[in-house]
């Protein structure tokens, strides 16, 4: 097989602007870096599992699911919450709150304690949302022995969540409601009185909890990420090839994501692309290819490859061949690895475990191997089953 790109699978090398991609034939290395841009701070969870800040225009390599980290890329996110964590600056009713009680995940001395001293009281901050979904999330752990329990609560103490439960372990806990108002916070559990640790506050107008934002007398936003340029014409084929991700979306309805190679317009590219309708897709221009998936969750960590020549175009994913055309126009001038469609347009944000490409077509054994997962317990962990 001949594997021209390299990109992740555990070899990470970042910058300030950069994210590094390599070509290592004839152990000959090659840089083939992305181009990448935030315009603000923003947080991942490194090796050793604490959250940490990474400055402005750092690509972040997140180890929150991963023991050899992800391309963590996200779009712009605002924390609505002036005070993520200092509980002084919140509003209560029927708890007590103590700041810098207790190591966070961040690993320093600055996680909050709250008992609550009945199950009608109430915990929170007043933040300006906006019609739709938004989530309210927070790192929790109970202070005692034993398992405590919590529940969060939107549109001004109208709409409450289920009991949480938290253990002697952080462990990151989400909701998400329709917005109507702007108090929203916690509350004791349905039935019993709580003692627990938290951390890290967040109120986003979003359907699911993006990476945490610190937040101290304001509300902050973290800008959207891009990721692009990489490679070139020496690199990709325009007759033949293979490109391949290991990667998970961090939506599945919000917007269609890419990742294209081209040469920079939309007649000439090739793309994998996760759609609103939580389908795998494989497209090309020229010949209008497009071959989709069913059934296939955009939201685990799923192995694609797509791989073209003149007459066949396929898309194999986890180990199945899902689909095959026969188109023979094929594209020309591809220079170029972008994160998006092609021109900055629908951005891919993701996990991206791993980028390959292959300048050559390959077997249906060799695309069955490399979109297979290597053990049943990879398998059940990137797929997020349960066992039975």
């Amino acid at each position: 097989m001949g594997q021209t790109y390299k990109f992740g699978r555990g070899t990470w090398a970042t910058k300030e602007g950069s994210t590094l991609a390599y070509n290592d034939e004839g152990n000959n290395y090659k840089p083939l870096p992305f181009s990448f841009e935030r315009d603000s701070i923003a947080t991942r969870v490194n090796k050793e599992g604490l959250i940490e800040v990474v400055g402005k225009d750092i690509p972040r390599i997140d180890y929150t699911d991963s023991a050899d980290g992800v391309l963590l890329l996200e779009n712009s996110a605002t924390n609505l919450y002036s005070y993520s964590n200092k509980s002084s600056e919140w509003l209560k009713t029927n708890w007590t709150t103590t700041d810098n009680y207790a190591i966070s995940p961040d690993g320093t001395q600055n996680a909050f304690r709250a008992v609550s001293l009945n199950t009608s009281g109430i915990l929170y901050q007043t933040a300006t949302g906006s019609s739709g979904v938004n989530t309210l999330s927070v790192y929790a752990k109970s202070n005692t022995s034993t398992n405590q329990k919590f529940r969060f609560f939107g549109n001004g103490n109208t709409l409450t969540s289920d009991d949480f439960t938290v253990t002697n372990e952080w462990k990151r806990i989400e909701f998400s409601y329709t917005y109507s108002s702007v108090t929203a916070g916690i509350k004791g559990a349905s039935n019993e009185l709580s003692d627990i640790l938290f951390f890290g506050f967040q109120h986003e107008v979003n359907d699911f909890a993006t990476s945490y934002i610190p937040t101290s007398g304001s509300s902050v936003q973290r800008a959207a990420e891009t990721a692009n340029g990489s490679g070139n014409s020496e690199v990709f084929n325009d007759s033949e090839g293979v490109l391949f991700a290991d990667i998970s979306a961090l939506d599945s309805e919000s917007t269609n994501k890419f990742i294209s190679i081209s040469d920079g317009t939309i007649g000439n590219r090739i793309n994998i692309v996760f759609d609103t309708s939580n389908n795998i897709n494989a497209r090309q221009a020229p010949g209008s290819v497009n071959i989709s998936t069913s059934g296939v969750n955009i939201l685990n960590s799923n192995k694609i490859a797509y791989e073209y020549q003149s007459g066949s175009q396929e898309l194999w994913v986890n180990g199945f061949k899902i689909g095959e055309t026969s188109v023979t126009s094929l594209p020309s001038g591809l220079d170029r690895l972008n994160f998006d469609s092609f021109n900055g347009g629908d951005d891919m944000y993701a996990k991206t475990k791993e980028l390959g490409y292959y300048d050559t077509a390959l077997t249906d054994e060799e695309l069955e191997y490399m979109t297979s997962y290597r053990s049943l317990n990879e398998l059940v962990t990137e797929l997020n089953l349960n066992t039975l």
